[in-house]
C-alpha cells in the first residue's frame, strides 16, 4: 500500500491526515509521543486521540519517536523509503509562552525536527510531497501595524485597505517582534521553502491561522476554541489576555484544511507557500466567540480579563486565501466560526 507519512499524528491537524488520507487508500505510518502533554499537561495529553485511531483505522502504524531524534527517523525512512507517498509534518511545540521559557527545546523541535524530516525526505522518498504545517505568526507582529479600527466587539480594517479580504502571502516577515515560537517556525517555514526551490522537493508551507475541531486537546497556552469551549461547559472562567478581547482570529476546521493538503497532494508545486485560514467566512473576536458558545451552549461564560497582551500576539488577523483557490479551484470551505462551535459544544457535552 501506499504510505501516507505523518508527524503529530494524534495532534488536531494530525489526526485529521490520518482519517482523511486513510479514507484516500493510503496506510498511515504515525509518528507522535504525546509531548503535548509535557507542554500542557493533562490538558493537552493526546492519548484519547490515539485510541480512537487505532480503533478506527485499520492499517494505522503508531510510532512513539521525537522528531528531534535524526537517527530514529531515518530508520523509518529507511525501511518505508519509495512507499512513502506523502509526508505530512504537524507536529511542533505550538506556545507562545511555553517557548519563552523554555527556547532550546522549542527551536530543536520546530527547527531542528523539520530539517531532519526534510533531509530524509530528500534521500529516501525525493518524490513525495511534503506538507509543512506552517503558522501565520512567521508574519511576527507586522499584523498589528496595520492602520486598526477598534468597534465595540471587535478590531477592523478600513474597507478600503488592500487587505480588507485578509493578509495574504505578500505580507513582510521581516522588522517585527515574532515571539520565540514564532522564530523557531519561521526558520522551519523557511527551510521547507528551500529544499524545494533549492533542492528540487515537492514542498508547501501552509501558514495557518486558528486551527479547531473536534480532535483537538485544546489547553490554556494553546487551542483557543477547543479550550474555550471546554471551559465554559465546565463552569469555569475563561481568561482573555488583553486587547480588550477584541483581537480578531480567524477560524479554519482542521477538515477544511487537510482538505487543502489532498488539493496540493495531487497538484503539487516547489517551495510552495500558502495562507490558509477561515478568512471573511469564518473569524470572530474573542468576546464574539464567547457570545456564540452563550447562544449555542444556554451557559454564561464567566471571564477574567488581562491587561496585558502576548508580547506578538496578532491583534487583528484574518486569511487571504486567493492564492490557493486560484490555483486549487475545486477546493471548498465548509466549517464557519458558527458551525465549528456548535460542532465543538456537541462533542465537549457528551
Amino acid at each position: 500500500m501506499k504510505i501516507a507519512l505523518i508527524t503529530g499524528s494524534c495532534g488536531l491537524v494530525g489526526s485529521e491526515s490520518c482519517f482523511f488520507f486513510a479514507k484516500k487508500g493510503f496506510k498511515i505510518i504515525g509518528i507522535d509521543n504525546n509531548f503535548r502533554k509535557f507542554f500542557f499537561g493533562t490538558e493537552g495529553d493526546i492519548s484519547w486521540v490515539k485510541k480512537k485511531i487505532k480503533k478506527n483505522l485499520k492499517y494505522y502504524t503508531h510510532l512513539n519517536i521525537d522528531i528531534r531524534n535524526y537517527n530514529n527517523l531515518k530508520k523509518i525512512f529507511k525501511k518505508y523509503s519509495k512507499q512513502i507517498k506523502v509526508i505530512i509534518h504537524a507536529a511542533a511545540q505550538p506556545s507562545h509562552d511555553w517557548a519563552k521559557d523554555k527556547p532550546f527545546i522549542d527551536f530543536d523541535i520546530n527547527a531542528r525536527g523539520t530539517l531532519n524530516l526534510l533531509e530524509l525526505t530528500k534521500i529516501y522518498a525525493s518524490d513525495a510531497p511534503f506538507i509543512f504545517m506552517s503558522t501565520n505568526k512567521v508574519y511576527g507582529d507586522n499584523p498589528n501595524k496595520l492602520p486598526l479600527i477598534e468597534k465595540k466587539t471587535r478590531w477592523e480594517i478600513k474597507s478600503s485597505h488592500k487587505y480588507n479580504l485578509g493578509i495574504d502571502e505578500t505580507m513582510s516577515v521581516d522588522n517585527c517582534t515574532h515571539s520565540f515560537f514564532g522564530t523557531s517556525k519561521s526558520y522551519a517555514d523557511l527551510i521547507v521553502q528551500e529544499y524545494g526551490k533549492n533542492v528540487g522537493l515537492k514542498t508547501a508551507c501552509f501558514r495557518a491561522g486558528c486551527i479547531t475541531g473536534p480532535n483537538h486537546s485544546g489547553a490554556k497556552l494553546h487551542g483557543f476554541l477547543s479550550y474555550l469551549v471546554k471551559v465554559s461547559l465546565q463552569k469555569k472562567k475563561y481568561t482573555l489576555i488583553g486587547y480588550k478581547g477584541k483581537q480578531v482570529r480567524d477560524n479554519i476546521h482542521s477538515e477544511d484544511l487537510v482538505s487543502c493538503f489532498w488539493e496540493f497532494y495531487k497538484k503539487p508545486g516547489y517551495g510552495e507557500v500558502y495562507n490558509t485560514g477561515g478568512g471573511r467566512f469564518s473569524n470572530c473576536s474573542i468576546i464574539e466567540a464567547i457570545k456564540v458558545v452563550e447562544k449555542i451552549s444556554k451557559i454564561k461564560v464567566k471571564c477574567n480579563i488581562l491587561k496585558n497582551n502576548r508580547i506578538g500576539d496578532h491583534i487583528w488577523y484574518v486569511s487571504n486565501m486567493k492564492k490557493f483557490k486560484k490555483k486549487y479551484p475545486n477546493w471548498r470551505q465548509k466549517y464557519s466560526t458558527a458551525r465549528i462551535i456548535k460542532e465543538l459544544v456537541k462533542e465537549f457535552s457528551k
